[in-house]
């Protein structure tokens, strides 16, 4: 096996936020297959904090271009940063690294020929049945279809693309709404007392979020990018 750092350098090269968009539709917990052992480290470059009572869209506008991240978007990410950081300050969540979920799972909710309206996915973004079928795991019903329309499985919904049973412990709100689903989904990168601030810690609630370890090498590089555009 190649080193970890050069698989990114490849990763980068043939063009991940091309391929991060596969990823749509299927959820968190356990829907990839590989959870193979890799070296493990935070991404490289360091993303600069949001400052403590800044204002995110202020924020996100001044830094959306050189991220190449919608404004709306980058927006919601900031916000999550602050939340999470009052709630959980050991954590150490970064808005790269939501924003690199974000651009995985539905292309910061553009997927789809979605948009975010006012901040919420127009129309809504729905991924697929989780019946077996593509890798997936068997998820029966388990909200008579409120969130996803579904009344035989559960299908992963919103830009962040929860479960509906994951969004009841960790969202408030609609998951369609990025400001909620990038809250819920700090929420759930920083639960089980992780720091993802560290490297295993990253890790582990990037592989909670999907059980898949190119998924994770996908996230990484995309935040990886991300910071470095911030700071540019």
């Amino acid at each position: 096996m190649r080193p970890f750092a050069i698989l990114l350098g490849v990763v980068a090269v043939v063009g991940l936020l091309v391929l991060g968009v596969a990823a749509l539709g299927q959820g968190q917990e356990g829907r990839g297959r590989s959870t193979t052992s890799v070296a493990r480290g935070t991404p490289a470059t360091p993303a600069p904090a949001v400052p403590t009572g800044a204002d995110p869209a202020a924020w996100a506008g001044e830094r959306a271009r050189g991220t190449g991240i919608p404004a709306r978007a980058l927006q919601a990410y900031a916000a999550a940063e602050l939340t999470q950081r009052e709630r959980t300050p050991a954590c150490g969540l970064s808005w790269a690294t939501l924003a690199g979920i974000g651009q995985i799972e539905s292309n910061h909710g553009r997927i789809h020929g979605s948009t975010l309206v006012d901040g919420v996915a127009s129309p809504p973004i729905v991924g697929i049945p989780l019946d077996g079928s593509s890798g997936t795991r068997v998820i029966p019903d388990s909200e008579g279809g409120r969130l996803d329309g579904d009344t035989e499985f559960d299908r992963a919904v919103g830009p962040m693309q929860f479960l509906p049973q994951t969004w009841a412990r960790f969202g408030e709100g609609d998951p369609q709404d990025v400001d909620d689903a990038a809250r819920a989904a700090a929420a759930y990168l920083c639960s089980a007392d992780r720091v993802v601030a560290e490297g295993d810690g990253w890790w582990e609630g990037v592989l909670a979020y999907n059980r898949s370890v190119d998924y994770a090498r996908k996230v990484w590089a995309a935040a990886d990018g991300y910071a470095a555009g911030a700071g540019a």
